[in-house]
């Protein structure tokens, strides 16, 4: 770990206190609901699987971290088609904006405009979406199907 914080880390460190709460957590991995960030809403099933360890990307993991994290991402993904509705799973690692490894999990649910398909998910303007409160409503039932 660096001297700097780490919004991950800290995130982590709060379990259960954390926005949303803990969606799925073991040894190597953790898996949450995106904050709102000081937003009122956030998009609804927008969901972070993350290293438990502070490493900044993929070349830098374990083989079992690796596993660990494909396996969470399918079975998030799953969980995402199963209990939220997606008809689609987009799966992003953009690695600039926090330098720990967190895998973005968007779905996309059946009504949503081809031009928001995509890193663009979030801008739909009509995109379901959660507040801190309805948030750990839908983790709570999401925490079941893993």
């Amino acid at each position: 770990m660096t001297d700097a914080p780490c919004f991950i880390c800290d995130k982590q460190a709060k379990a259960d206190e954390a926005e949303g709460g803990v969606l799925y957590e073991e040894d190597l991995v953790y898996v949450g609901h995106m904050h709102t960030m000081g937003s009122p809403t956030v998009y609804r099933g927008y969901l972070m699987v993350e290293t438990k360890r502070h490493v900044a990307g993929l070349g830098e993991l374990s083989d079992d971290e690796a596993a660990a994290v494909g396996r969470l991402v399918n079975r998030a993904s799953r969980a995402l088609r199963d209990a939220a509705g997606a008809d689609h799973v987009f799966a992003f690692v953009y690695g600039t904006g926090v330098p720990h490894l967190h895998v973005h999990l968007a779905p996309r649910y059946p009504d949503t405009p081809r031009e928001f398909w995509g890193p663009r998910i979030r801008e739909w303007p009509d995109a379901p979406a959660l507040d801190r409160n309805s948030m750990r409503r839908f983790i709570d039932e999401l925490r079941g199907y893993l």
